[in-house]
This record gives structure tokens, C-alpha cells and sequence, in this order.
């Protein structure tokens, strides 16, 4: 969610607001999950938290990775349009006033986002349909949809391959008005806080530690092949693949290192690929990424793979 601008969102602005307002945190829901398993790896969504993706392990790492501390975190879709609008007398959050049209796969600022479709497909996909939140409401339900496809890359162990996908259905003329450019994430990760070596991709095995101390604000980094990855002390981590991407990613720690932060607790790390979009009021946008888990060296060699079968892909705008 990145900042302020003359022609960009109010993306990290949203993130400093949304991290640090603990009294907006709703109760959490009791979980509603899906999973797909193979002899490598976990992944599961949770139709409680707008099924977005809630889990994340391996074999090497058994325990959930990602951090679903808020609606606000998990990862998930989050997307931006038209201009920041004040609307504190319709009950807007003060904290993320004026705000621009925001919906968010999780759900709003105190509450979760509802489901439509929630299931498995013969072929070993989690697939969803969610009506998203405006985040800066506590309870407003936006006008889309946000499709999801979670599975396994075919013929690379340790790897999820994700395709997401937003319906903006917007009156044209609305209090939003017309499009403007925006950052937007594809999509927003949150990891626990033990993934704390943050680094970029640099080919042919090759990896750039980078650096940045516990925020918001975010760092900023250049990943020349649109792939981070974030490490622990151990030296397992997982990567992010997102070929969409066509400006810096957002990236850095939440509050100081936790050793024993897990998913539910405040502390965690943070990882944004962003790809700037004018939205128009009825518009689709749709993109997929890929993670990756593993060593350096065997994250490094399943990446390669992906740089060959889907560098060039790009996001789908109508």
C-alpha cells in the first residue's frame, strides 16, 4: 500500500497507518481453510480472511510462514483508483482519511471480506471468488470481485504458481471519478519476522543483500529479473517471482526483530512488488506470480527455470 504523490497512490502511507493502528485489528475469525500438499510443500487459503492465502510451509520448515496478524497483512490482493475522497461523515476511519478507492481481499479496517466461491478443482487448484473491502470503512464492501487460482508450478518441486485477477465494477462518475495512476501491488506479502535477510535476484545464481531497518516507511529495491526473496538465520527462504512488475517492490521489516514472532503477532516482514495502473471505473486487471521456497541455491535453480518460461509475461489490462 506506497505513498503519496503527485501521480502515484497512497500506497505506504496506507501500511505505516494500518501496522501501527492496533485498535483497528477486528477479532479474528475462526479458520475455514483449504490446502494443497505434495511431498515439498503446503499452501493453504482461508475463506474466513477473504481466501486470501494464510499458509505457507515446507518440508524444511513445517511451520506457517505468513504473518495474519490484520486483514491488512496475509497475502493478498490490494489494489488502488481515483482520487483520495474524505468521507469521515460516512463513518470513514480517521487514520486513512482522505482515502482513494482501495479494496482489499482480506477486508476493510475492521472487518473481513465475504466469499463466493471457495473450493478445489479436479486438476489440484484452490480457486475463490471474493467481494473485496474498502479498506478505510470499517464495514463497506466494494464494488468487485476478486478472483483467485492458488496451485503447484508443474515439473518444479518447491514452487506455487498464484493468478489473481480484479473486476472493478464502479459507477463511471462516482465520488472516485476517472483513472489515475497508481502503484500496485502484485500482490502484498507478509511474512513472520524471522525472514528478515531480505535479498534481490541477480541471475545465474547470484544473490544482493538488501538492507533497510524496521519501518514503515518501506525500502525500495530494484530487482533486475523482478525476484526477492526473504531468508532466516537458517538460510531458508522464500522468493518472489513477479514478472508484472514494472517499477521498484516495497520491502523491509515491521518493527524490530522478533525472534519468536509467529503468524498472529505484530512483528513481521514485508514484501510488495509494484506495477503502476490507471484503473477505470469498470475495468479488469489480471497477473500471476510465483513463490518460491527453499535454500538460496535451490530457490536460485527453480527461479531460472521460471526467468525462462515467464520473463517476458506481463499483466492483462482491459
Amino acid at each position: 500500500m506506497t505513498y503519496r504523490s503527485t501521480h502515484l497512490s497512497s500506497v505506504l502511507l496506507a501500511m505505516l497507518l494500518l501496522i501501527s493502528a492496533v485498535h483497528a485489528i477486528p477479532g479474528r475469525p475462526e479458520p475455514e481453510m483449504l490446502f494443497l500438499e505434495d511431498e515439498t510443500m503446503k499452501i493453504g487459503i482461508d475463506r474466513s480472511m477473504g481466501a486470501s492465502i494464510t499458509w505457507l510451509s515446507w518440508r524444511e520448515h513445517p511451520d506457517n510462514v505468513v504473518n495474519i496478524h490484520d486483514p491488512g497483512r496475509l497475502i493478498q490482493q490490494s489494489y488502488y483508483a481515483g482520487q483520495l475522497v474524505d468521507r469521515r461523515t460516512d463513518g470513514q476511519h480517521e487514520a486513512w482519511s482522505p482515502w482513494s478507492w482501495n479494496p482489499i481481499q482480506g477486508g476493510g479496517v475492521k472487518s473481513w471480506a465475504r466469499v463466493t466461491r471457495f473450493g478445489k478443482t479436479d486438476d489440484g487448484r484452490l480457486v475463490s471468488e471474493t467481494v473485496p473491502k474498502l479498506w478505510d470503512m470499517p464495514d463497506e464492501e466494494a464494488a468487485a470481485l476478486m478472483a483467485q487460482s492458488t496451485g503447484f508450478e508443474p515439473g518444479v518441486s518447491g514452487v506455487v504458481r498464484v493468478r489473481n485477477r480484479l473486476v472493478s465494477k464502479r459507477e463511471p462518475g462516482d465520488r472516485w471519478g476517472g483513472a489515475r495512476p497508481r502503484h500496485q501491488e502484485l500482490p502484498a506479502l507478509y511474512f513472520i519476522s524471522a525472514f528478515r535477510h531480505f535479498e534481490s535476484y541477480l541471475g545465474d545464481g547470484e544473490w544482493r543483500r538488501e538492507k533497510q531497518p524496521p519501518g514503515p516507511p518501506w525500502g525500495r529495491a530494484e530487482p533486475p529479473h523482478n525476484v526477492m526473496g526473504c531468508f532466516n538465520d537458517d538460510g531458508q527462504g522464500i522468493a518472489v517471482f513477479s514478472p508484472a512488475a514494472d517499477t521498484h517492490w516495497n520491502f523491509g521489516p515491521h518493527r524490530p526483530y522478533r525472534p519468536d514472532a509467529g503468524p498472529e503477532d505484530g512483528p513481521c516482514v514485508h514484501l510488495a512488488p509494484l506495477a503502476t495502473v490507471s484503473l477505470e471505473p469498470e475495468a479488469t486487471l489480471g497477473y500471476r506470480y510465483w513463490m518460491v521456497v527453499g535454500t538460496r541455491e535451490e530457490v536460485a535453480r527453480r527461479i531460472d527455470v521460471l526467468l525462462e518460461r515467464y520473463g517476458d509475461e506481463r499483466l492483462i489490462l482491459r
